[in-house]
């Protein structure tokens, strides 16, 4: 059992949670309660004392000379070849251990001026390693066939060879060596539209107080907003809704050209690598299809009448006349409210997993627990949301802000799966190979949140709660997949929009965004001017075409779910070798590792037909409820 220092078991309201956590300073916060960083450095000064050391032979030619010794002379033979490879991917790593440490640092407190300074130093440093090692990739890519041939062959190349096959599939997009440089050159400027809305979203945007229904000021923030939309009191949900979207139509037009700015960025480095699209750049690199995408939308377009009923079954039973989208995330059973410790959702977790085995529950019992990879709740000026990270030589390191709902127990579970995805990755493959790709991110995650909501199913001890789990989990799957698609979708019309050249205004944008809305809702739901301008505070959009794969990874965790439960222990081998595999094939070969195919729709009309089954096991259910 892991120790719950900070919080106590107790039935509490979200208006108390709030009030308890979100005053908090960082320096207020106990250690139990703070992710292991010490783990990387034991100070700030041990990791300047490591950048020091990295970069102490600079010279003119750069902060690596020893690099560029090697440049014309690869084809030599493959030891010469093997030497390049190897000492890159050393200086990578350590850079990639620089940057872990001062990217959690600087979350903790996005505001901390000394953090922020180490931050953008290994940030521009990491630019400079990208810059300075450009020309190795084209001057491979020129290699002669019969060389490249001898090298794939060599045994001396082994551990690169599954690079070089990745590699040799990039040759069409792949420039000279001076052309790659002017692309890294201009990298720095390129990141100004997503560093902009970071600092702009996370450090400057106030959102202030606002009122509830009993006329009580209360503070609105990145991390209470989500707590405020899940509240019985429609007074306040309406006015935090409003209170952060009219901040950002403040900043309207300012907001919108940063979103402009990234699209044009796509634009620019898709064409200055010849490919046909932005979407095409952003996925050729996996060998994902486009039609994979496209497919996904017009899976999810054809099914939007059984996300139309849901929403016209969830007017009805709150009996309001208009249903508005700050009424999407209350809970539909309103007299059931529990909340849940950071301990017992640690035990909850670690009891729906039993599946994977004994090693896995270990794995991550330590993890959240006695190892600390997690920082648990919010402080004053945390970056908000959550997320998994980490690299090579750390800790699995999971942010959240936490504050006890069963929708903060389900975020841990949905991290935790990122982290013990990346634990084996990182203890089963080389280096180069530890970082598993995108498209397959989600997948370990989302497992895990459905492995949770069957334990919770079978543990619910009423019907008013089965209701209650059955409603969260119907809302988390309109809003992995059908939102998530709404996003993509979203993405690639203004994209492709923009790449005819037709101008993106915010009056544009927030029209397309618009009809959208109507589009995925449906007539029951109200789209209030507010909801216009949502787009504008995802901060997802500045990592472009990435939100489609929260969608195709829901849809496949699901299939490998079901899978599990029917197949037992093949199934499970077959996951946890999934969970192994790292980059060391593409994400499509990866997902067909653990026994799903998602070059096909099946995954993901499955998990519709799944949602439409909870809607009609739900309204059933709602009958015993009331």
């Amino acid at each position: 059992m892991i120790a719950e220092k900070s919080r106590k078991s107790k039935s509490i309201s979200i208006g108390m949670i709030i009030g308890e956590h979100m005053a908090k300073k960082r320096k207020e916060v106990v250690i139990d309660d703070q992710w292991d960083v010490t783990a990387l450095y034991p100070s700030l000064e041990d990791w300047e004392k490591d950048f020091s050391e990295l970069t102490k032979n600079r010279t003119e030619k750069g902060y690596w000379p020893h690099l560029f010794n090697y440049q014309g002379k690869i084809r030599q033979d493959s030891g010469t070849f093997n030497s390049l490879l190897d000492a890159v991917l050393a200086i990578k790593r350590r850079l990639d251990k620089l940057y872990t440490y001062t990217h959690l640092r600087h979350d903790e407190d996005v505001a901390n001026e000394i953090y922020k300074e180490a931050y953008d130093k290994i940030s521009f440093l990491y630019h400079d390693f990208q810059n300075e090692t450009s020309w190795v990739q084209p001057e491979i890519l020129q290699l002669p066939e019969e060389t490249l041939d001898i090298y794939l062959k060599d045994a001396k190349l082994e551990s690169h060879h599954i690079y070089l096959k990745k590699l040799l599939a990039l040759k069409p997009h792949t420039l000279s060596a001076d052309k790659e440089r002017l692309l890294f050159l201009a990298g720095k400027a390129l990141q100004a539209p997503q560093k902009t809305f970071e600092a702009f979203e996370n450090a400057d945007l106030k959102f202030g107080m606002i009122e509830n229904e009993k006329g009580e000021q209360v503070e609105l923030t990145h991390g209470s907003y989500g707590l405020y939309l899940q509240s019985k009191d429609r007074t306040l949900r309406k006015n935090a809704v409003f209170g952060l979207h009219r901040r950002f139509q403040e900043f309207e037009n300012t907001v919108s050209e940063l979103f402009n700015g990234q699209i044009q960025k796509d634009i620019f480095e898709a064409k200055a690598r010849n490919y046909s699209s932005s979407l095409h750049a952003a996925l050729t690199p996996h060998q994902i299809d486009p039609k994979v995408y496209d497919n996904l939308i017009e899976t999810v377009r054809k099914s939007l009448p059984v996300l139309h009923r849901y929403v016209s079954l969830r007017k009805r039973l709150l009996g309001y006349e208009k249903l508005h989208f700050y009424d999407l995330y209350v809970s539909l059973v309103p007299t059931f409210e529990k909340h849940y410790s950071y301990s017992e959702a640690v035990q909850l977790i670690l009891e729906a997993v039993k599946p994977l085995g004994n090693e896995y529950c270990q794995i991550l019992e330590t993890g959240l627990g006695e190892k600390r990879w997690v920082d648990r709740y919010e402080n004053a000026r945390k970056r908000s949301g959550a997320y998994s990270s980490g690299c090579y030589d750390s800790l699995p390191y999971i942010l959240m802000n936490y504050n006890g709902t069963l929708r903060d127990v389900m975020t841990l579970a949905h991290e935790a799966g990122h982290s013990v995805h990346s634990h084996y990755s990182n203890q089963c493959q080389l280096f180069q190979y530890s970082n598993y790709p995108i498209f397959v991110a989600e997948v370990a995650s989302t497992f895990n949140e459905e492995l949770l909501f069957g334990h919770l199913m079978k543990s619910a001890k009423t019907s008013e709660e089965r209701c209650y789990l059955l409603n969260q989990k119907i809302d988390d799957i309109r809003a992995t997949l059908f939102r998530q698609t709404q996003f993509a979708e979203f993405e690639l019309v203004t994209h492709t929009l923009a790449e005819k050249g037709v101008p993106l205004t915010a009056a544009s944008l927030k029209k397309i965004y618009r009809k959208l809305n109507e589009e995925y809702y449906g007539p029951d739901l109200v789209i209030d001017p507010e909801i216009e301008v949502e787009f504008l505070r995802i901060p997802h959009f500045y990592n472009s075409f990435y939100v489609y794969q929260y969608a195709t990874g829901i849809s496949a965790a699901n299939a490998l779910v079901k899978r599990l439960r029917k197949e037992g222990d093949k199934a499970r081998k077959e996951y946890l070798k999934f969970l192994s595999s790292g980059s060391s094939k593409y994400p499509l070969e990866l997902l067909e590792i653990a026994g799903v195919n998602m070059r096909e729709s099946a995954p993901i009309q499955t998990l519709i037909d799944h949602f439409s089954e909870l809607v009609n096991e739900f309204e059933d259910e709602f009958l015993t409820c009331v």
